[in-house]
């Protein structure tokens, strides 16, 4: 049963939206801004289950939903009439017809069972300019029970106008100690991987989660770890084959790769790398583990560090930031990746480097 006690930081958001219930001066119109998987809607459930709430009640420092009376009991399985969730048939965009149908013409029905109607629209940048205008009429002239809660990860994709007249509650990147606790106390995750989750998620708590009961990224951790260890024996050809094999996409993910890359295993591909030279970095200046992120590396770390100096680690890692801009630019994949891991190879293994 969600809850904002289980809102992980996110400090100002959730004082505004209990500053709202407690005053019970509660805005037309908001919009929740932040990445693809920060919790956007599970925030927006959270608030929308505390405003329909006939017992609100205070638990653990908030003003939360009782989550026993029936308006909470239908919030939570999904089932509140007054709970409503734009949908839209066309993957890529929320067109007109579906802001006329589904919101502006819905909002003139009063409230079945509550005070409020509450309307959520995910992925709201996908609206286009005519449903942005569609909206944009309800928002001028709102009934005085809706709370429209716009949710998107991309905030100049609206009009101003439509800015102008909502709440713009920004979604931060969350503590890594945070998510580490969380992840620990919630998930029941061992600590170092807690601590791997939360580094590669960069405050992204739903990212964290993911990575979390992600196999796939366990895999991909070692097997990367295992190429960069290897690249003395290896020639280049038997470099890129491994390369391949490591980052090749799912069956479904397929048509989207790149040269047979799939895009999100080469972008934690190349997280981990950074990560990686980061903790060889961390390690040569302070021969501390406590804060290395791939603690269950330490003896290559270690070993690495012992015959490498500083000067050629901060290359090793401008060298992985040029190829990722060069790839982000539409240079050849397999020729950014082939130079990068030779200069790698040089710069670790490459005897006249040492220090």
């Amino acid at each position: 049963m969600a809850d904002f006690s289980e809102i992980i930081d996110q400090g100002q958001l959730k004082e505004h939206m209990q500053n709202a219930l407690l005053a019970d001066k509660i805005s037309h119109a908001y919009i929740i801004s932040g990445e693809v998987g920060s919790g956007k809607e599970f925030v927006a459930r959270i608030f929308a289950k505390a405003l329909q709430c006939e017992n609100r009640e205070e638990r653990d420092g908030y003003t939360e939903a009782c989550n026993t009376c029936p308006s909470c009991v239908k919030a939570l399985s999904d089932s509140h009439p007054d709970i409503i969730t734009i949908t839209h048939e066309k993957p890529g965009s929320i067109g007109v017809d579906d802001i006329r149908q589904k919101l502006r013409d819905d909002v003139v029905i009063k409230p079945y069972e509550s005070k409020h109607k509450v309307y959520i629209i995910p992925e709201g940048e996908k609206m286009t300019p005519a449903a942005q205008n569609a909206l944009l009429k309800t928002l001028e002239e709102p009934p005085s029970y809706i709370v429209i809660i716009i949710l998107t990860s991309n905030i100049n994709a609206f009009l101003q106008t439509i800015i102008s007249r909502c709440i713009v509650l920004p979604m931060k990147p969350a503590q890594d100690d945070s998510i580490k606790k969380y992840l620990m106390e919630e998930c029941q995750v061992v600590d170092y991987k807690a601590m791997l989750c939360a580094s590669f998620a960069r405050g992204n708590v739903g990212k964290a989660l993911e990575l979390a009961s992600n196999e796939r990224f366990e895999n991909l951790k070692d097997s990367t770890i295992e190429l960069i260890s290897k690249l003395e024996r290896l020639e280049i050809h038997d470099i890129m084959d491994r390369l391949h094999t490591l980052l090749a996409p799912l069956e479904e993910d397929a048509k989207t790769a790149k040269k047979g890359i799939d895009s999100k295993n080469f972008e934690d591909f190349m997280d981990i790398l950074v990560f990686l030279f980061r903790d060889m970095l961390v390690y040569k200046a302070t021969e501390n583990p406590d804060h290395l992120i791939f603690t269950d590396k330490l003896s290559y770390i270690r070993s690495v560090t012992v015959n490498i100096s500083y000067e050629k680690l901060n290359e090793i890692i401008k060298t992985m930031d040029q190829a990722r801009n060069r790839i982000n630019s539409n240079v050849n994949i397999d020729l950014v990746l082939e130079l990068m891991l030779i200069a790698i190879k040089g710069y670790i293994y490459d005897k006249s480097n040492r220090r």
